[in-house]
C-alpha cells in the first residue's frame, strides 16, 4: 500500500481549502464609518475568524473597538482569537452551547445599523452550529428529528431543505436580521453542485425551497416527527424568505474554496507521481457501499487496460444505517471497496473527510476515513474479521481500527466535504 502518496493525496486537498490560504483576497475592506461584524459558523468557523482577524487588525490596522462577532464551530475546532468570541458547540446533534450561542448570534445581528459592514462567513457544518429553532419546538425534539434524518440516508440537500423550514436564522433569516447593513457572505463550500442556499442551510440567501418540500423528505423517509416539528411544518407562517426579497438587495455572496480545486490540487499530486489523474467529479452522491462498488470495478478495469492511474473523486456519500456500528461515509466506501476488489493486486486507497472526522460518535478525535490496500482483506482474515459481515452492522471504525488503517489527520479546520483516492498500477 502506497500510504505515503495517499496521505500526500489527501493532505493536498485539505492544504488547497486552508481559510489562511483562501480566504484573504476575498475579503471587503473594512467599513469606512460604522462597525465590522463579523458571525462565522462551521467546522473551519475559528480559522476563518483567526483569518479575518489577522487581515483586519494586522494589515489594516483597524480599530479593535469597532469590530464585534461571534464565531460558532464544531467542539475540537476552536482557535484561539483576539477579539471575536469563540464558540464550540455539537455536531452533526446540535446541543445547549449552540443554542446559546445562536441566541447571542441574532442579538448582534439585530443590532446592525445601515453603517455597519457584516461578515458572515460559512463552512460545512453551520446548520448544526446555529441552532435556532422556530418557536415552539425544543432542542430534544431538533435532535430527535437531525438523529433520525441522520440514520435515513438522506442527503444534505435533503436535510438542509427541512432544517431550513424549522429555524430562525437558517434559509435567509440572518439576513432579515442583519436589516439594513451590508451583508457579505464569504463560504467554503461542501455541497454538491456548490448551491449557496445549501450551504450552512443559507442563512443570508434567499431560498427556492418550501414548507411541502420539507413535509415530502420526511414522508419519502417514513419519518414521523414530533407533533411541534408537524405544527411548525404546517404553518405558512414558517415559509423562509424567497428570490425577489427586498431584504437580498444590499447582500453579497461569494465561495472562497469549493471542492474542485481541492480536487484538482490531489490530482496534481498524483500526476507529480507518475500517475494518470482520473477525476469522476467534486459532487459524486449515492449510497457509499454502492459508490464503492462502481469505483471498484473501475479501478479493476483500468488495471486490466495497463494504466497507471489515480481515481480522484469529491461529494458526500450517505449510509443507511442498519446496524449498530461505529463508522461514517468514507469509511463504509473504504470496506466495500476492499470487499469488492478482492485483494487484486496493485490497488490501494484512501477514502476521507478532510474536515478531518467521518461520522462516528461526534468527536473531533473520530477517525477521517480509511486506507485499503491489496492485504487488506488477507490481513482481517487473519485476525479473525468477517468484513461482509462488519459492514452490514455499519462498523467500519471497528474493521480498520484492528488492521491499523484509519486516517486520523484530527480537525483540519476546513471543510470540502470528501476526497477519495485509488491509485492503479498496472
Amino acid at each position: 500500500m502506497n500510504r505515503d502518496l495517499l496521505s500526500k493525496v489527501y493532505n493536498a486537498a485539505v492544504a488547497r481549502a486552508h481559510p489562511r490560504e483562501c480566504l484573504p483576497p476575498h475579503l471587503p475592506a473594512p467599513p469606512a464609518s460604522g462597525r465590522l461584524l463579523i458571525f462565522a459558523a462551521g467546522k473551519a468557523a475559528g480559522s476563518m475568524a483567526e483569518a479575518a482577524e489577522a487581515f483586519y487588525f494586522d494589515k489594516h490596522n483597524f480599530p479593535r473597538e469597532r469590530i464585534a462577532g461571534i464565531t460558532v464551530a464544531r467542539h475540537g475546532y476552536g482557535r484561539k482569537l483576539r477579539k471575536i468570541e469563540m464558540v464550540e458547540a455539537g455536531h452533526p446533534v446540535p446541543d445547549a452551547e449552540g443554542i446559546a450561542a445562536t441566541a447571542r448570534t441574532l442579538r448582534l445581528a439585530e443590532s446592525a445599523s445601515e453603517n455597519d459592514i457584516a461578515l458572515v462567513l460559512m463552512s460545512g457544518g453551520a446548520s448544526a452550529n446555529w441552532i435556532a429553532p422556530a418557536r415552539g419546538i425544543s432542542l430534544d425534539d431538533k435532535r430527535e428529528l437531525t438523529r433520525a434524518l441522520l440514520r435515513s440516508g438522506a442527503s444534505i440537500v435533503e436535510m438542509n431543505c427541512v432544517r431550513k423550514h424549522l429555524s430562525r436564522i437558517k434559509g435567509g433569516r440572518l439576513a432579515l436580521a442583519l436589516a439594513p447593513a451590508r451583508v457579505i457572505t464569504l463560504a467554503i463550500s461542501d455541497v454538491p453542485g456548490d448551491d449557496p442556499s445549501v450551504i450552512g442551510s443559507g442563512p443570508t440567501v434567499p431560498d427556492v425551497t418550501t414548507l411541502e418540500d420539507a413535509r415530502k423528505i420526511l414522508d419519502k423517509y417514513k419519518i414521523t416527527p414530533p407533533a411541534s416539528i408537524v405544527s411548525t411544518l404546517n404553518d405558512p407562517a414558517n415559509e423562509s424568505p424567497k428570490p425577489g426579497d427586498e431584504t437580498f438587495a444590499n447582500t453579497a455572496f461569494e465561495i472562497v474554496a469549493k471542492p474542485k480545486a481541492s480536487l484538482e490540487a490531489a490530482a496534481e499530486i498524483a500526476k507529480q507521481a507518475g500517475y494518470e489523474p482520473v477525476l469522476l467529479g467534486a459532487d459524486l452522491e449515492g449510497e457509499a457501499r454502492e459508490v464503492a462498488t462502481e469505483h471498484a470495478a473501475l479501478a479493476v478495469k483500468l488495471k486490466r487496460e495497463g494504466r497507471k492511474a489515480a481515481i480522484l473523486s469529491g461529494g458526500e456519500l450517505t449510509v443507511t444505517i442498519m446496524g449498530k456500528g461505529r463508522g461514517g461515509p468514507n469509511q463504509e466506501y473504504a470496506l466495500a471497496l476492499a470487499i469488492a476488489l478482492k485483494g487484486e493486486a496493485g490497488i490501494a486507497a484512501v477514502a476521507g473527510d478532510t474536515d478531518g472526522t467521518d461520522g462516528g460518535a461526534g468527536s473531533a478525535d473520530d477517525p477521517a476515513g480509511a486506507f485499503v490496500g491489496e492485504m487488506t482483506l488477507s490481513r482481517a482474515q487473519k485476525l479473525g474479521l468477517d468484513p461482509a459481515g462488519i459492514l452490514a452492522q455499519n462498523n467500519s471504525t471497528h474493521f480498520f481500527e484492528r488492521l491499523g488503517d484509519l486516517l486520523n489527520p484530527g480537525p483540519t479546520f476546513t471543510n470540502v466535504n470528501d476526497l477519495r483516492a485509488i491509485l492503479v498500477d498496472s
